[in-house]
C-alpha cells in the first residue's frame, strides 16, 4: 500500500494550515490535537457538563475547517481559534438556555467580590465552581471577565438588553463567591469573615 508523502511538517503550523485548506485528513488531525487542550478549555467555560462541551468542540471545530480559508495567516491562530471557539459556544447558549435567562433570577445578596480568594484556587477549581452558575449567568461572565468583551458588546452578541446582562454578570459574580465560600471555608474564613456580620 503506498502512503502519500505528507504535505506539511509537524512544527510549522503555516504549513499544516495550508493542508487543511487542501483538505488533508493527516493534517486535520494534526491541527485537531495541536489546539484540543487549549479549545476544550474554552469550551469546559461555557458549558454546563462535560458532555455540553464536548458537543461545542466538535462543532467549533467543523467551523474551523470550514472556515479556515478565512484566516489571516498574518495573524496570531490562536486568537482566530478562540473567537470560533466562543462564538460556537454562543450558538449553543443562544439555541438551548437562552429561555432560563428570562426565568426570575435568584436573590442573590449584595457583596463585592474578593478578587484575591480566586487567586488561591486552582484554575480547574475555578472552572468546576464556574460550571455550576446558570447558564445566562455563566456565559456572561466568562465573556466579560475572561473573554473581555464589554457589558454592551455582550448584550449585542446575546441579543439582550444591557441592563438584563448587568444583572446577569453581578448576580454571577456574587453567585461565584457564594460557591467558592461553601466549598473552601478554609479559603475564605479570613478573607470573608466580615460577611458573617452583615
Amino acid at each position: 500500500m503506498l502512503f502519500r508523502k505528507r504535505s506539511f511538517s509537524d512544527d510549522d503550523l503555516l504549513s499544516i494550515v495550508e493542508a487543511c485548506r487542501l483538505q488533508d485528513p493527516q493534517a486535520q488531525r494534526v491541527l485537531f490535537k495541536k489546539f484540543f487542550s487549549y479549545a476544550k478549555s474554552i469550551c469546559l467555560r461555557y458549558s454546563a457538563t462535560t458532555e455540553e462541551a464536548e458537543e461545542v468542540l466538535n462543532e467549533g471545530f467543523l467551523k474551523v475547517f470550514q472556515h479556515l480559508h478565512q484566516y489571516d495567516t498574518s495573524l496570531p491562530f490562536k486568537a482566530w481559534l478562540r473567537t470560533i471557539m466562543v462564538n460556537t459556544a454562543i450558538s449553543n447558549y443562544r439555541r438551548y438556555h437562552k429561555h432560563q435567562a428570562n426565568l426570575a433570577l435568584e436573590d442573590v445578596p449584595e457583596a463585592p467580590f474578593d478578587d484575591q480568594i480566586v487567586d488561591r484556587i486552582t484554575a480547574d477549581e475555578i472552572l468546576a465552581i464556574v460550571q455550576q452558575l446558570p447558564s445566562a449567568w455563566r456565559t456572561v461572565f466568562n465573556l466579560h471577565v475572561v473573554d473581555g468583551y464589554s457589558l454592551r458588546e455582550i448584550a449585542e452578541m446575546l441579543d439582550a438588553n444591557e441592563a438584563t446582562i448587568r444583572s446577569h454578570f453581578l448576580r454571577g459574580r456574587q453567585r461565584l463567591q457564594q460557591l467558592v465560600k461553601q466549598h473552601y471555608p478554609q479559603i475564605t474564613s479570613s478573607n470573608l469573615g466580615y460577611y458573617e456580620t452583615r
